[in-house]
């Protein structure tokens, strides 16, 4: 078992919550037993109080029907007094000293005599006190001042043992003492069990994020409760489940890229070593014409890397202008009729007569055409046909480039802009083309959209926000403004 430190989950409840609860609970314990304790001594008080209030008007009656027969009758009263088993009466001299007791024993000398004089000193001539007898006994003393004028039995006593009283106090307090003892355990046992329910996943949590910062994504979280600790449960295991696939989708990524790299490069060693002994002019042309042709292609894909490199890190920057699209991308198609027809594709181009300019940066529009373009040849069969058309509507600009390929499937389409993400490993590219392409197209608060259906072929449709006017504005003031009036989509007229 993990050791519980001072900082833990554990320690902090116990501390912050178990111990207020048990503070309070602890001063509670001790205000009721003041309470009881008050009331117990309280109702002796008053039980001795009416008791003595009895005595004194039976003497103070005697005294006044018969003065000279007091001492005798004060004697008798002290010697026959009913309650004497619970409650010592005596009578006390005017110097303080004890002179009858009800049980026959003469107190000790050091008895202390608080309430004597607290009673000889004030008007209503009655005091009590409480306090320990030289035998350690705690008892109650009341006592009332007499008018006899005898110097013998100028004031009675009553006193009584306070140890039974004390005694309940104490079982009542061990009651209490038991209830709040059982009430922390069942709270300690019920929060550590719910402490313990926390701590758990969350150290799971912990153990299985740094699985995740070694790069080891195999690991997942139980998840035992349907709480906010079940979802953040299924939150690791998703992230854990993307990095998953992030890792395998970037580990094929650099066996694609290889193999993008080692193709070209085949090529170029195998015709560089050909031509270094080849004196027949026309295989000189063909392999110059292979080398350029694949120096290009190493040198598009560097750059495709770049700017994927460029747009992670956020430094991928635009070079804003006014701009023709229907320029950038009719270079575009013009680029590609030439490869599309030596693989057997057929592309139609749909040129409208004009189109609206975009406030924009020329060649990375273009490079996203080319890029669509290219993998629509890319993913189509010798005799299929790539179809590319741009239009106005509803106030944007949209080129559709369709073909009649392999298409993707609804398990993949989702997934196809996705950096590294490629839905077919047999077609060459290393699938961070469209991840750039859909980037640079929102630079422009643009969108690419992808329809497509397995083994009937692709559409992506681009949609640019243009300006409302033509000439020439500022770059620093003028905003890229879509407009929703003023072209409607054009008929094909013109087809290359």
């Amino acid at each position: 078992m993990k050791k519980v430190g001072k900082h833990s989950i554990t320690m902090r409840w116990l501390i912050n919550s178990l111990g207020v609860i048990f503070i309070i609970l602890l001063v509670i314990e001790i205000s009721l037993i003041a309470v009881v304790k008050n009331y117990y001594y309280t109702s002796a008080r008053q039980y001795i109080s009416g008791k003595m209030t009895t005595t004194a008007k039976a003497l103070i009656n005697t005294l006044e029907d018969n003065p000279n027969s007091f001492p005798s009758d004060i004697r008798n009263v002290v010697e026959n007094f009913e309650d004497k088993d619970k409650i010592e009466l005596m009578t006390i001299s005017s110097r303080g000293r004890v002179t009858l007791t009800s049980s026959g024993f003469q107190p000790s000398a050091d008895l202390p005599m608080n309430d004597y004089l607290d009673a000889r000193d004030i008007p209503s001539g009655v005091a009590s006190s409480t306090f320990r007898i030289p035998g350690g006994e705690k008892v109650m003393a009341i006592t009332v001042m007499l008018p006899t004028g005898e110097a013998s039995y100028s004031a009675i006593r009553m006193m009584t043992s306070l140890s039974a009283i004390d005694s309940q106090i104490i079982w009542i307090g061990s009651i209490f003492t038991v209830i709040l003892v059982i009430v922390t355990a069942l709270m300690l046992s019920s929060g550590l069990y719910f402490v313990k329910s926390i701590v758990i996943p969350v150290r799971q949590i912990g153990a299985t994020a740094r699985q995740l910062a070694t790069g080891d994504f195999s690991n997942r979280i139980e998840k035992r409760t349907d709480d906010e600790l079940g979802d953040l449960c299924d939150s690791i295991n998703y992230m854990a489940q993307e990095l998953s696939n992030n890792d395998k989708l970037k580990n094929e990524f650099i066996s694609s890229v290889s193999h993008e790299l080692r193709t070209p490069l085949t090529a170029i060693k195998g015709w560089s070593e050909t031509l270094m002994e080849e004196t027949d002019p026309e295989i000189f042309k063909k392999g110059m014409r292979v080398i350029s042709g694949e120096t290009d292609r190493l040198s598009d894909m560097v750059e495709e890397l770049l700017d994927f490199s460029r747009i992670q890190n956020g430094k991928l920057t635009l070079q804003m202008a006014v701009i023709d699209i229907l320029a950038e991308l009719g270079e575009a198609v013009l680029i590609y009729q030439e490869r599309a027809k030596k693989l057997g594709v057929l592309i139609e181009y749909y040129e409208p007569e004009m189109l609206p300019f975009v406030y924009g940066d020329k060649n990375r529009i273009r490079q996203v055409f080319i890029n669509i373009i290219d993998n629509a040849i890319k993913y189509s069969d010798p005799g299929g046909k790539v179809s590319i058309e741009a239009y106005v509507e509803k106030g944007l600009i949209c080129v559709l480039i369709s073909d009649t390929g392999i298409g993707i499937s609804q398990e993949d389409l989702p997934k196809i802009k996705n950096k590294f993400y490629k839905a077919n490993m047999t077609r060459r590219g290393s699938g961070i083309g469209l991840a750039v392409a859909d980037e640079i197209v929102k630079m422009h608060d643009g969108t690419l959209d992808i329809n497509s259906r397995e083994g009937v072929g692709t559409t992506v449709r681009i949609t640019l926000p243009y300006i409302s006017s033509t000439k020439n504005p500022d770059p620093k003031l003028q905003k890229v403004n879509i407009i929703k009036e003023g072209y409607e989509q054009p008929e094909h007229k013109n087809e290359t």
